[in-house]
């Protein structure tokens, strides 16, 4: 009896470790991907209508580009076989391409394809504009060469074609698609494939066939939460491996660099490509006075709602440009001073009597946009209480975007992030203007981006730039955000660099120059 009770052990003993490596094994397996997470949902995989970062985050690992900019700042080819050649007239740009490239479905990458998918993007892309004002046609010249006819020289296309926007995109997979969005699919030449999508979470696995750097690890889970502090605290209990710092709290990030202090987590950062600003409309009273809006500029100190707002994580700004595409720091916006802003505002009938009441709108789900809203409301009843009052209202940010063309609002904090890295992909949005009369945008970007502002001399030099290469297109650019600091339609509060944290036994991440966490250079220890 005291034998079999001794067996029977032995059995429950060898079951309990049986069952222990069992789970160990499906916890490995679980964990064989790396979980990268960030906020918000997705909603479209598609290119043509990708325009938040994280979505652009995942498109870069799906597909490629024609070229890349190196760490150096230079142009370099990717899908591309060499450097663009352009005709003696700058009107002809042809493009030679690397063969034996397949797409995620098996068929040919090819100039077919190439030329497919931008015609697809000037069609139907949400950012569009960007093409359709510089590219006349679009044609194969040969299989693996296509030619770009201009409507007048252009000095940024190059650039442009860096975008994530332009990933080329599989003509036999798309051809139901040619005129609509494929949301929740995507079928590329990048070095992974998506494996799944929802809104929440989508699934990408390495493509064994790609041509070139083979991914690190064996695939990516995205989760996307819906505020900081899920995410939060989903890398304090390791449910994630990777956290991507957009709309991550300012506090929370604080915390988290703690922890890479405390050596409880590695982190990464790329070069900073997010400015944060406010918008005024110039169209309508009070603010279509220049004196009025001119005196706003003079009255936010950057450097307290820094400190207050993110612990000094954003750095005061004053330029809609990351400093570091114009090569070297440019600061055409004033400094805070509240004796200039009280003084021209004296001068427009404005202070003790007459109090100038601002509407502030903050989107109210961007934690950083309340912050920034309340201390600059305190910092002008601090400073300017005898001029001007500032009231606030907060609106979810999509219903923000959607209202911005209709001009619904007198102020209002954004962000803006270029879908490349070169000056123009700033400067054009906010500026852009296609018709104005007396400084007012009637049609142009600058309506879509609330400002309702333009200036002729600055058009001419935004197009005189197309015509320049280097440093006198820098120098050209330059002028371009003078004139724009001068009509004070916007004011820049702070410049955000992309930031990630990982798990000690994930590799640190590494960031491309356009702001996105190269993600097949992640590895498991």
């Amino acid at each position: 009896m005291l034998k079999l009770n001794h067996i029977k052990n032995i059995f429950k003993v060898s079951g309990i470790f049986l069952i222990l490596f069992q789970l160990s094994c499906v916890q490995y397996k679980k964990r064989e991907n790396i979980i990268v997470a960030s906020a918000g949902k997705i909603e479209s995989l598609d290119p043509a209508q990708a325009n938040t970062l994280r979505t652009l985050q995942i498109l870069s690992a799906l597909g490629d580009t024609l070229y890349k900019i190196n760490k150096e700042g230079n142009l370099t080819p990717s899908l591309a076989k060499d450097f663009p050649k352009v005709s003696k007239n700058g009107l002809l740009i042809d493009i030679p391409l690397k063969e034996n490239i397949s797409f995620h479905d098996g068929s040919v990458f090819n100039a077919e394809a190439m030329a497919f998918s931008l015609n697809r993007f000037m069609e139907i892309g949400t950012l569009n504009y960007l093409l359709n004002e510089k590219i006349d046609t679009i044609d194969v010249k040969d299989e693996f060469l296509i030619r770009i006819k201009l409507k007048k020289p252009s000095s940024s296309l190059k650039s442009l074609l860096t975008s994530v926007n332009l990933t080329p995109i599989s003509p036999n997979s798309y051809s139901n698609y040619k005129n609509s969005f494929n949301n929740k699919n995507f079928i590329g030449t990048g070095p992974y494939f998506l494996e799944s999508f929802n809104s929440s979470q989508q699934t990408i696995r390495p493509y064994k066939n790609y041509w070139g750097e083979k991914p690190l690890n064996k695939g990516i889970n995205f989760i996307n939460y819906t505020n900081s502090s899920t995410l939060f605290g989903a890398i304090k209990t390791k449910e994630v491996d990777v956290l991507i710092s957009n709309s991550i709290d300012d506090m929370q990030r604080l915390a988290l660099n703690n922890m890479v202090n405390k050596d409880q987590l590695n982190a990464g950062e790329g070069d900073p490509i997010e400015i944060g600003y406010i918008t005024f409309k110039s169209n309508k009273l009070p603010l279509v006075n220049k004196t009025i809006r001119e005196a706003l500029s003079y009255t936010i100190d950057r450097e307290l709602i820094s400190q207050q707002v993110s612990f000094g994580t954003r750095e005061p700004l004053r330029s809609i440009v990351p400093p570091q595409l114009h090569k070297k720091k440019f600061s055409p916006w004033p400094k805070y001073n509240p004796i200039i802003a009280r003084s021209l505002l004296k001068n427009e009938g404005y202070c003790e009597t007459n109090i100038l009441s601002i509407p502030l709108t903050f989107r109210s789900n961007v934690p950083a946009d309340k912050l920034l809203a309340l201390t600059w409301k305190d910092q002008i009843k601090r400073d300017l209480s005898d001029c001007i009052e500032v009231t606030l209202n907060g609106i979810e940010s999509t219903t923000v975007y959607k209202q911005l063309s209709e001009g619904a609002f007198e102020a209002v904090i954004l962000d803006w992030t270029g879908a490349y890295p070169d000056p123009e992909a700033y400067l054009t949005p906010l500026l852009s203007c296609n018709e104005i009369n007396d400084n007012s945008c009637l049609k142009g970007e600058a309506v879509f981006s609330g400002s309702f502002w333009g200036d002729n001399k600055l058009q001419e030099l935004l197009e005189k730039s197309e015509e320049l290469e280097g440093e006198n297109r820098l120098e050209n650019l330059k002028k371009v955000e003078q004139i724009a600091a001068q009509g004070s339609a916007y004011l820049p509060i702070w410049l955000v660099n992309p930031k990630a944290w990982s798990l000690k036994d994930i590799s640190q991440p590494e960031f491309s120059s356009d702001g996105l966490i190269i993600l097949r250079n992640l590895k498991r220890d």
